[in-house]
């Protein structure tokens, strides 16, 4: 049976709408193959705005779709799945971003259906997330598709399940880490002389450059600090002050806060 859809995306919220427009910018699928539900009137409207195909009935957009990407809140995921359960066959292959929901969990509620947990960002809303996946139940076939699909969409790495709860802090929460990193810089330019739009340019693109190196270069960090720093030069000065005001404890400090609440809720939840 030909299926009017290529994916439903169940849950229209920031991460949901990030994972559309970034397959519609990556030319993975055009606006008329994607449904996204939702149940929230204002969320409803909005995407309609948008000009995204809209549906409240998750049982009907999951019978129309191959793909099925849930992207709701944790406590919302088994009652999505249940809701679910009986409409999905052997073509059907899940993908899902909600945090403590196990493969396991998801076998126990479906059966042996191709699973794939997945760890964005919402930088995928410009085809450049950092993505993490595990799965279940697929086959090397379907493994090599879900992989290039995630691929167009940024840098994808496969791991090991035990690890999703560290990529989520690392991989998402990070997103706001770097942002929160871009913001004070952006403040310091701001008090040395630039304007507040300046500044923010000069910054963000300073840390693209710094991340490209990185990327491209495969080199430790240290090695290309060391490149800037000269014996009693500015940079090397600035530095050390900021480590002296506890620079990168803080933000490993705030890494693993965000990592034990993560744990300890899931914890307390089993």
């Amino acid at each position: 049976m030909k299926m009017k859809y290529k994916i439903t995306i169940i849950g229209g919220g920031n991460l949901g709408v990030a994972f559309t427009r970034g397959l519609l910018k990556a030319g993975i699928f055009k606006n008329e193959e994607i449904i996204i539900t939702e149940k929230r009137e204002h969320r409803i409207k909005f995407l309609e705005n948008k000009g995204f195909n809209v549906s409240t009935d998750n049982i009907k957009a999951v019978k129309e779709s191959r793909f099925i990407l849930i992207c709701v809140k944790p406590q919302q995921m088994i009652p999505v799945l249940k809701e679910i359960k009986n409409v999905l066959n052997d073509s059907h292959i899940l993908l899902y971003t909600v945090t403590d929901i196990s493969l396991s969990k998801v076998e126990m509620e479906l059966g042996k259906i191709p699973s794939f947990r997945i760890m964005p960002n919402t930088a995928i809303e410009i085809c450049e997330s950092m993505t993490c996946v595990s799965y279940k139940n697929a086959n090397p076939q379907v493994e090599k598709e879900v992989l290039e699909i995630l691929e167009k969409l940024g840098k994808t790495i496969v791991i090991d399940e035990e690890l999703m709860s560290a990529a989520t802090v690392l991989g998402a929460c990070g997103i706001a880490f770097a942002l929160r990193f871009l913001r004070a810089a952006t403040q310091g330019g701001i008090e040395i002389g630039f304007g507040s739009e300046t500044s923010q340019l000069i910054t963000a693109q300073t840390i693209k450059g710094a991340v490209q190196l990185i990327l491209e270069n495969g080199d430790h960090p240290e090695k290309e600090i060391d490149k800037v720093t000269t014996p009693q030069g500015i940079t090397i000065s600035g530095l050390n002050e900021m480590e002296h005001q506890g620079f990168s404890s803080a933000l490993i400090k705030g890494l693993l806060t965000s990592y034990n609440k993560l744990t300890n809720n899931k914890s307390n939840k089993n």
